[in-house]
């Protein structure tokens, strides 16, 4: 059958299969330790579970670094279920979470093997190659597209300066109400 789905999630309800998922593949795989896998920003951060057939099968959290700005981090999936594109649904779902919340920019520090992943979603690389955890990352960056959220948003404000007795054809909908 092989269905997936992601759901957004709290850390504290699904401890278990977030922990299981990046303890597999971060601390065991990739000889991070708990300490830096686990570093007390959980519980303040939003959490995606990928599902396939009703198993958490991939994980990834969103910080907010400021009210423009999202992180998108400890982004796993089990090595049964890699080369699936679920890697990247997750980051879509992230980055459609971002925009649903008006942020402007999202960032990551990439594990520099799965750079492509990113620049394929939009993402652009900022800076040098770094070591985090003895492990090589760039950090890359998205500017997110706001004009569906401003168009929405547009709209909402020029019905709000309408009266009840104007008429459907009376709106100008190419003029701008601002931003």
């Amino acid at each position: 059958m092989n269905q997936l789905k992601i759901e957004i999630v709290t850390y504290a309800e699904y401890l278990a299969p977030i922990k299981t998922i990046r303890t597999r593949v971060f601390q065991e795989e990739q000889g991070i330790t708990p300490e830096l896998e686990f570093d007390g920003l959980d519980h303040t951060a939003t959490h995606l579970l990928a599902y396939i057939d009703g198993k958490p099968v991939g994980t990834a959290r969103i910080r907010s670094i400021d009210e423009k700005t999202i992180k998108i981090e400890r982004l796993a999936v089990l090595p049964e279920a890699r080369r699936r594109g679920i890697g990247k649904q997750l980051t879509q779902k992230a980055l459609s979470f971002a925009q649903e919340h008006h942020y402007q920019t999202a960032i990551a520090n990439s594990q520099l093997y799965i750079k492509n992943l990113y620049e394929k979603l939009g993402f652009t690389p900022v800076g040098k190659v770094f070591q985090e955890a003895g492990i090589p990352h760039i950090k890359m960056s998205k500017k997110l597209d706001l004009s569906p959220v401003k168009a929405e948003y547009k709209l909402e404000k020029l019905l709000k300066n309408t009266t009840p007795d104007m008429q459907h054809n009376e709106i100008d909908w190419g003029e701008s109400v601002g931003d």
